[in-house]
């Protein structure tokens, strides 16, 4: 496995190739994940309107296969980078969703009070009180849809065949040609980027933590 895919030239370029194709649909979904789910914490979070009319969706989403969705997206996007995109997006955001709004919610009352004390806005509460206090617990769903980001972009690379191959075609072509040192190479390759993003959110949420008590 090591010799094929990373030590000879032929195998390495084009793992990595295919690697970075996934790697970017990963980031940049991961990247829309987080701001549409911070976005409808928030939304949803200030208003029980809000969250009766969306969170259910969001709920309904997370439990339909993300295999099961594919066909569609493709009739109704294409099968190029849009579809991979929002593939990734769908199967990435649920966590960030349900942790930003716990850290919304999980504001001591006592708090609460003091802005109320002195008169704060909703805005002011929401940006000096309740986000802050979120950051956390939205930084577990970030590190927890890293992984899931990548997921999503091999499966949509298993099934969107158009564009620029990922690794998810890459692994489907070496499992048809039973290449078996190749497919595992990409395999490891691939969990690489999700352990890769996992430390990396994992060390910005330890610094956090640091920062929030600092010890003495």
């Amino acid at each position: 496995m090591l010799e094929a895919g990373f030590l000879q030239e032929a195998g390495r370029t084009e793992i990595f190739t295919a690697l970075w194709s996934t790697t970017r649909i990963a980031l940049v979904g991961l990247v829309l994940a987080m701001a549409v789910g911070v976005f409808f914490a928030i939304v949803m979070s200030q208003a029980r309107w809000a969250e009766a009319s969306f969170y259910p969706y969001a709920v309904i989403l997370q439990t339909i296969p993300i295999l099961a969705m594919v066909p569609l997206l493709g009739f109704w996007f294409g099968y190029d980078f849009t579809s991979r995109l929002i593939v990734c997006v769908l199967h990435s955001l649920f966590p960030i969703i349900t942790n930003t709004m716990f850290g919304i919610a999980s504001v001591d009352d006592n708090l609460h009070d003091q802005f109320s004390l002195f008169r704060a806005s909703r805005w002011q509460r929401l940006v000096h009180l309740q986000l802050p206090a979120a950051l956390p617990a939205a930084l577990a769903g970030f590190r927890i849809s890293a992984g899931m980001a990548v997921v999503g972009s091999i499966i949509a690379d298993f099934f969107f065949r158009q564009g620029q191959p990922g690794i998810g075609r890459l692994i489907d072509t070496y499992r048809q040609s039973l290449d078996t040192d190749l497919m595992m190479a990409a395999l490891a390759a691939s969990s690489l980027v999700g352990i890769l993003l996992f430390l990396l959110f994992g060390a910005v949420l330890r610094a956090v933590d640091a920062h929030r008590s600092p010890r003495r």
